[in-house]
C-alpha cells in the first residue's frame, strides 16, 4: 500500500475542498432548519464527477475506488459540509453503483449507471425493517414468482432518499428462512421504480439530517419484470455484501470528517477566546481532549485506507471495515463532544454548529451497522465464539 496520495486523489481532495468552501456550515444550518433537500449541492457533486466515482468509464464513470470516494467523502465532512459530505454520496454514488456494477445485467448497466453517474438519478436501499433491524436475515419483505414476474410485499424502515428516489433496491425474501439451508440462502434482491402505485412513503420525525429524510415504506403488491432481479435470485446475500463493505468505509470517513471539522473549529476558537488572561487553548485541559481524540481519527483514517485498497483489490475486507467504522465512530465522537466542551455554552448554541454535529455523528453509532455489531464481528475474527 503507498501511502502517498496519487494525482487523482490530490484532484479529488482539492474538488471536495473547494465545494465545502461553497457549501459551508452556515448553508447545511440553514438546511437543517428547514427541513430541505440540497439540490444545489447534489448538482455540484454532479458536475464534479463525485456521483461517478465508482463507475466504469464504459458506462460515463471515472472508474475509480472506494479510497477516492473515501478521500472526497473525508474532505467534504471536514472542510464544512459535516455529515452531508458522506449522506449524500453513499446510497446512490455507492452502493446502488456498486451493486449494480458487480452483480447487475449488462441491460441495468446501460440503463441505471450513466444516469448515476449524471447525477440525473437517485437510488434508496431498501434494507431495514421494523421486526428485523440489525439481522438483515429476519428481512419479511416477501418476493413471489406469479408468471414472469415477482410480486413484492412488505415493509420497510429508516430509509434514506425513498421520498425523493427514483428507484429502491430492496431486499426480500424469495425463500422462507426456515426452508433454506442456510440463513443466508433465500434472499433476491429487486431494482423497483418508486413511483409505482403500490408504495407508499411516510417520513419519519428524526434528531438529525433533516437536510435529507428517512422513512418507512410500505410495499402492496407491488409487480416488478424478471429484469429487476439484480443478482441471483436466493443468492442475493452476496450481492448485499458487495454493498456493505463501501457503506462502512464510508461512514468510517464521515466520523473522523465530522471530527475533524469539530476540532478544527474548536482550535480556532481556543485560540481566540481568552480566559483569565490567555487564550483557553493554552491551558492543557481543552488541549489534551481534542488532541487525543484528533491522534485516534488519523490512527482510523489510516484503517480506513487500508479497508478500503483491499476492497478496491477485490480482497476480502469485512474485518477491516468493521475496524475501521468502529475506531472511526469512537474517536469521531469523542473529537466533536471534546469541541462542544471546548465551547462552553455557546457550543449548545445552533449558531457556532457543533451541536449539530453532535446530532449527526451520533448516527454513526447506530448505522449502518451498531457498534456492538462491528465488534461483535471483530470478536469473531479474533477468535471469540459467534454471539449472533
Amino acid at each position: 500500500m503507498d501511502f502517498d496520495s496519487s494525482s487523482e486523489q490530490a484532484m479529488i481532495r482539492s474538488t471536495a475542498s473547494e465545494i465545502a468552501s461553497q457549501f459551508g456550515p452556515a448553508h447545511w444550518r440553514e438546511k437543517e432548519e428547514n427541513g430541505e433537500f440540497s439540490e444545489a449541492f447534489w448538482d455540484e457533486l454532479a458536475e464534479a464527477g463525485f456521483h461517478g466515482l465508482l463507475i466504469p468509464p464504459e458506462y460515463e464513470g471515472a472508474g475509480m475506488g472506494m479510497q477516492e470516494m473515501g478521500v472526497a467523502m473525508e474532505t467534504l465532512c471536514a472542510e464544512g459540509c459535516g455529515m452531508a459530505g458522506t449522506w449524500y454520496l453513499v446510497l446512490t454514488a455507492g452502493m446502488a453503483a456498486v451493486g449494480i456494477r458487480e452483480r447487475g445485467t449488462e441491460a441495468q448497466k446501460e440503463r441505471y449507471l450513466p444516469d448515476i453517474a449524471a447525477g440525473d438519478r437517485n437510488f434508496s436501499i431498501g434494507i431495514t425493517e421494523p421486526e428485523a433491524g440489525t439481522n438483515t436475515l429476519n428481512v419479511a419483505t416477501r418476493a413471489e414468482k406469479d408468471g414472469d414476474e415477482y410480486v413484492l410485499n412488505g415493509q420497510k424502515a429508516w430509509i434514506t432518499f425513498s421520498d425523493r428516489a427514483d428507484n429502491m433496491i430492496l431486499v426480500t425474501r424469495t425463500t422462507p428462512r426456515e426452508e433454506a439451508d442456510r440463513g443466508t440462502d433465500g434472499i433476491s434482491l429487486f431494482v423497483v421504480d418508486m413511483d409505482d402505485p403500490g408504495i407508499d412513503v411516510e417520513p419519519i420525525d428524526k434528531h438529525g439530517i433533516n437536510y435529507s429524510k428517512s422513512c418507512e415504506v410500505f410495499i402492496e403488491d407491488v409487480r416488478v419484470p424478471e429484469a429487476n432481479l439484480l443478482g441471483e435470485e436466493d443468492h442475493g446475500w452476496w450481492t448485499l455484501v458487495d454493498m456493505l463493505n463501501p457503506e462502512r468505509i464510508g461512514f468510517a470517513a464521515a466520523g473522523t470528517g465530522i471530527g475533524k471539522l469539530a476540532a478544527e473549529t474548536a482550535i480556532e476558537y481556543a485560540n481566540d477566546r481568552e480566559v483569565f488572561g490567555q487564550p483557553i487553548g493554552g491551558h492543557q485541559a481543552v488541549s489534551f481532549p481534542i488532541t487525543k481524540a484528533y491522534a485516534r481519527m488519523e490512527s482510523a483514517a489510516l484503517m480506513r485506507d487500508k479497508a478500503a485498497w483491499l476492497y478496491d483489490q477485490g480482497e476480502d475486507c469485512g474485518y477491516e471495515s468493521n475496524v475501521a467504522k468502529a475506531t472511526a465512530v469512537e474517536a469521531g465522537i469523542e473529537a466533536v463532544k471534546q469541541s462542544m466542551q471546548a465551547f462552553g455554552g455557546w457550543g449548545y448554541a445552533t449558531e457556532y454548529d457543533v451541536e449539530r454535529w453532535w446530532r449527526e455523528i451520533n448516527l454513526t453509532r447506530l448505522a449502518p451497522v451498531s457498534q456492538q455489531m462491528a465488534y461483535n464481528h471483530i470478536g469473531q475474527e479474533l477468535g471469540f465464539p459467534k454471539s449472533y
